[in-house]
């Protein structure tokens, strides 16, 4: 009777212990981020509701369809978030291996089952629910790549061994870049960071960095409709393919200092294609205006410095590399999305992290924000 109560006690205590190195509590949180995160994905509520609900009313008659399809997505990100959390970001080693296999299987699985939008297979249809591998590649990526780096860090000064580590990289790059090559520059840009951060030889990078833009370049060259994009970025008024890029300048052009006003857009009418996705910025800056448009790149900034400070205080290289690759992961699209919303750079479908409508981008990237804060919990206070 004994010898069986200290068995069942001995095994509770083993589950418990299970669960402890799975789960985490740690010394510190960080409450900035996590207002940060939240103060953003309201906001884009807000700005989805405003940009959406005339093409909303007019297709649906519900000129809150987007913004209730919106809420639930942040609703499901937020939960994934809680979740991810409080697990143990070093357990997410022993799965990098079946994380890379899901990311190839995948985006193989798009190249010829996927759901054709906007010229481009880009999603797998799953009866209602639409799932954009290219997301998930993002923090699968981020992922893999920390747990590969770390493990490297003593030999990836060698050129030999980086480009083993690209190769590795290339191939989901090059699977993405067929049909979407604006998400494959950005998770490009996540493994050079990270590699670079790791091994900073600038003429590595540099000949690395040169090999990038040439194949770039490849991929627009060979595709009519990227080649477009180039010339309607050259000369928008001209171009028929300009119009959108023009009416996103119309509006942030007549928003002024302050703004229309929230609500008061003109150029959501209808004028501006995807207004509720990519182009919700230059709705932004008409109806809230220059200060508008400030707010919410410094919150951008003050989001991308928490993660700064997350990464140099992580308590060990490989949780330190997977918030730089989720810090890069925003600030690259960031960077994306307003310098095509203001007509810097050529028209590329790159949304608005937090902000812009979308269930896939949202989900995942809340999941992203999770495990960054998942590291900071195990940040020792001194």
């Amino acid at each position: 009777m004994q010898q069986n109560a200290k068995s069942q006690h001995t095994s509770r205590k083993r589950k418990e212990g299970l669960l402890e190195n799975f789960f985490v509590k740690g010394e510190y949180f960080d409450y900035v981020l996590l207002f940060v995160v939240f103060f953003l994905v309201c906001f884009g509520l807000v700005m989805v509701y405003s940009t959406s609900s005339y093409k909303a009313y007019l297709e649906f008659k519900d000129a809150a369809y987007y913004f209730k399809r919106q809420l639930l997505f942040c609703g499901i990100g937020f939960i994934g978030m809680i979740l991810i959390s409080k697990v143990n970001y070093l357990k997410w080693k022993k799965f990098s291996g079946l994380i890379y296999l899901m990311m190839l299987m995948l985006q193989i699985v798009v190249l010829f089952v996927g759901s054709e939008s906007h010229g481009a297979k880009r999603w797998i249809q799953i009866g209602p629910i639409g799932f954009q591998p290219s997301e998930f590649a993002k923090i699968g990526m981020i992922l893999f790549m920390a747990h590969l780096i770390s493990k490297k860090a003593n030999v990836i000064k060698k050129f030999s061994e980086l480009i083993k580590i690209y190769v590795v990289g290339l191939i989901i790059v090059g699977l993405i870049a067929i049909e979407n090559l604006s998400t494959a520059v950005v998770v490009m840009a996540i493994i050079i960071i990270m590699t670079f951060i790791t091994s900073p030889k600038y003429k590595q990078f540099f000949v690395l960095g040169s090999l990038a833009v040439l194949i770039i370049v490849l991929f627009i060259t060979t595709v009519g409709y990227r080649g477009e994009r180039i010339d309607a970025w050259l000369d928008p008024e001209n171009h028929e393919k300009g119009y959108q890029t023009m009416q996103s300048l119309y509006a942030i052009g007549s928003g002024g200092i302050f703004g229309k006003g929230l609500g008061q857009s003109m150029q959501k009418l209808g004028f501006i294609p995807e207004s509720h996705n990519d182009m919700i910025f230059s709705v932004v800056c008409e109806e809230l205006g220059l200060f508008g448009a400030v707010c919410v790149i410094v919150m951008f900034i003050i989001l991308i410095w928490r993660c700064v400070i997350i990464a140099d205080n992580a308590k060990d290289l490989y949780g330190s590399l997977i918030v730089i690759g989720i810090m890069t992961h925003i600030a690259v699209q960031v960077i994306i999305n307003l310098a095509v919303v203001t007509n810097t750079m050529p028209n590329t479908g790159v949304p608005l992290p937090f902000i812009s409508y979308g269930g896939s981008s949202m989900v995942f990237i809340l999941i992203e924000m999770g495990v960054v804060l998942s590291v900071s919990r195990q940040i020792k206070l001194k």
